[in-house]
Order: structure tokens, then sequence, then C-alpha cells
């Protein structure tokens, strides 16, 4: 491990001594600083909600713009209690499971299980829950700097997935996987590359979304379930929520396959709003004006 990543996991490990409730507090201070910076961030989620809640007037949206900032913020410093203190550790903090029949069915039936876990309150505390319960592979992008990989098999340890990359040679091993009744995880928000997507509505605006996920579900007949771990206010921990995928996921059209994935998105996104990550560029594409460059973003954004 190089010496810079291990200070950080040293880092980690210290502030993970620290209540989930302070460190919930020192990310509602970084995310009311990166919103009085007007940061990128701050300027991409303010732009998301406009497009995605255009009924509120500017109390409202600025209400609720300083609210997702201070969650997004709580997603960074949270990662000291959830990477730092270990696994079993982390655990810990689920206090309550909804849907748990549906994700003992699904394991049970021995056909294959797609777990579409979006952008949403802690997927590492989920990735935690899921592998405790069912070996696992997830579909990911390598992180931009190659050392954090290290510190990610560091900090995972025993309940960390197979790592799959998006690629020709990872999905044949998804598709390998659930043809054997193994569990995959995918993040069904992730903006595909030009070519491997399909324009669909989310919350009302056109997005690119991927295909790969209906694709698997309709060629292997595997469950799709979309999963998420909500955090608790006061810090009081997380409720890992399961449901079931919409109609219409694995239609051949690959249109309403994906607006039913978006779907399946946004159940899960209504339960705990502000908890997305609204700066994620969403709506960006190679071929369209992107809503995000400052000549297309009001004035007040």
């Amino acid at each position: 491990m190089r010496p810079d990543i291990y200070l950080v996991y040293l880092l980690l490990r210290l502030f993970s001594l620290l209540p989930l409730k302070a460190m919930h507090r020192l990310g509602d201070a970084i995310g009311r600083l990166s919103l009085a910076l007007h940061s990128k961030a701050a300027r991409h989620t303010a732009v998301n909600l406009k497009l995605v809640r255009p009924a509120l007037d500017d109390t409202a949206q600025a209400a609720l713009l300083k609210q997702t900032m201070e969650e997004s913020g709580r997603s960074l410093t949270e990662m000291a209690n959830i990477w730092g203190g270990g696994a079993q550790k982390a655990l810990g903090l689920v206090r309550e499971v909804r849907g748990l029949e549906l994700f003992e069915a699904a394991i049970a039936s021995g056909k294959g299980t797609i777990i579409a876990a979006p952008h949403l309150g802690c997927w590492e505390l989920l990735n935690y829950w899921l592998c405790s319960r069912t070996p696992m592979a997830i579909l990911y992008r390598p992180p931009r700097v190659a050392a954090v990989e290290t510190l990610l098999r560091k900090v995972r340890g025993a309940l960390a997935p197979e790592q799959v990359r998006a690629e020709g040679a990872g999905v044949r091993t998804l598709y390998k996987r659930l043809a054997a009744g193994g569990t995959v995880g995918i993040l069904p928000d992730q903006k595909p590359r030009a070519g491997e997507g399909e324009f669909a509505p989310f919350f009302g605006v056109e997005a690119l979304t991927m295909v790969l996920l209906p694709r698997l579900a309709a060629r292997t007949g595997a469950t799709v379930l979309f999963s998420f771990a909500e955090r608790l206010p006061d810090g009081e921990g997380f409720r890992i929520h399961i449901l079931p995928a919409p109609d219409g996921l694995v239609a051949a059209d690959l249109k309403i396959a994906c607006a039913a994935l978006n779907r399946g998105v946004e159940q899960c996104v209504e339960l705990a709003f502000a908890q997305y990550q609204w700066h994620y560029k969403r709506y960006s594409a190679d071929d369209r004006p992107s809503p995000y460059s400052r000549r297309q973003q009001p004035a007040s954004a």
C-alpha cells in the first residue's frame, strides 16, 4: 500500500472511533460549505433538482438543495465509520431490513439474482450486508487513482465482493455467475458509454440509461431486486430496503425495459429523496446539449 493511501487508512481508523452522529454533523458542515462556495457539486445538484422538482418555488428549492448537500456531505464522512471500523462493526449499524423475504426467496430459487443498487444512501454498507448473506460479484469501473483499489481491498476484508470490470470479459463473467444461480450487483443509474444505452425518462426527463441490466435479466431469467441502505436521522444507523423490479424490465423493446429500470430507481429514491447522489450529471449525453453547461443554467443555479 502506498504511504499516502496507508495514511488515509490510518485516518479512517482514527475517525471511526467517533460516533456516527458526530461524523454526520461534520458531513452537514461540509455540505453547507460546498453550497456556500458554489462548488461544482452544488451547481450540478441545483440543476438536477430544478429538472426533477420543477413545481417547487425558489424557497422550497433552496431548502431541498441545502438538505441534499448536507446528505451528500454525510455520505463522505460516514465512510470513516463504514470503512475505518471494519465490516463487522459497520454491519452493527443496520437497524432494520425491509423486504428481506424478497431477497431470501430470490437466493433460494437458484435462478440467479441481480441487485440493482442506485447511488442512494450508503451503498458501501449495502455491499457489506449483501456479501454477508451470499457470495457476490459487482460490476464496476476502476477508480481514477489505481492505488485506491488497494485501500478498498484492505477495508472490505473478508466481505469484499468479486469486482468485475465493465468490459467484455467482465460482462461474460456476470452471465456465467447468473447462469450458475449466483448473485451480481449493478449500479442501475450509472451513465453508460456512448452507444451502450437508450434514452428513457428519469423523473420525467430523458436520461441515457444502461441496457446491460435488462439484457442480463432477460437472457438469464434472474430475479431483479432494487436495494439501498437508507441513512437514519440523528446517527441512529441505517435501514436496508429491498424492492421488487417494476413490470417491463425484461421487455424485448429496450426503450420499455430502460423506462422500467428508471422507474425502479425512482421508487427507491422517493423513499429517501435527499440521499440520492444528485450531483451526478445524470442528464448529460455526448450528442445533446448539457444542462450543466453554465450557458444552459439559469442564473439562480
